[in-house]
């Protein structure tokens, strides 16, 4: 049976993934879609949509079940609210991805239209923030499960 400490790890893992993932998204790859050409932008962006999900699918699923995890069997060094807003935190980029990245990500598919591509970039930049905050809250837990209990 797996235990909760390498649930956590498992958590935590994938959240900081996400993180780094996410900031490179921000910073270097929406940005840089402006830059591929309209001859070749419609290719690009179903590729981009099939190999995107591969790197991004299995890290969000394994943070979204262990968050659920943790939730029903908290650490018990970590508060249980901690862990009830990682999983809200969870929720909301889960909501975000779907209806609004997803969907415009379907409407550049189309070919590159400036106003969606800077609603992808601005609205990212919640997601962007989101996840930045989540890895805040796994390494406070962590930090949190490593503590010793006070002799």
């Amino acid at each position: 049976m797996i235990g909760t400490p390498l649930v956590l790890l498992a958590h935590a893992a994938a959240t900081l993934f996400m993180v780094g993932l996410i900031w490179f998204v921000q910073v270097v790859h929406y940005p840089l879609f402006a830059k591929v050409g309209p001859d070749v932008f419609v290719p690009y962006a179903a590729s981009h949509g099939t190999l995107t999900s591969l790197v991004v699918g299995p890290p969000m699923l394994v943070e979204l079940l262990t968050a659920v995890w943790l939730v029903l069997r908290p650490p018990s060094q970590v508060n249980p609210v901690v862990l009830w807003v990682g999983l809200a935190l969870v929720g909301l980029l889960w909501l975000s991805t779907a209806f609004v990245q997803v969907p415009l990500h379907e409407t550049l598919r189309a070919g590159f239209q400036p106003e969606p591509w800077k609603r992808l970039v601005v609205t990212n930049s919640l997601r962007t923030a989101l996840w930045t905050a989540r890895g805040g809250l796994v390494l406070f837990m962590l930090w949190r499960a490593m503590a010793r209990p006070e002799c």
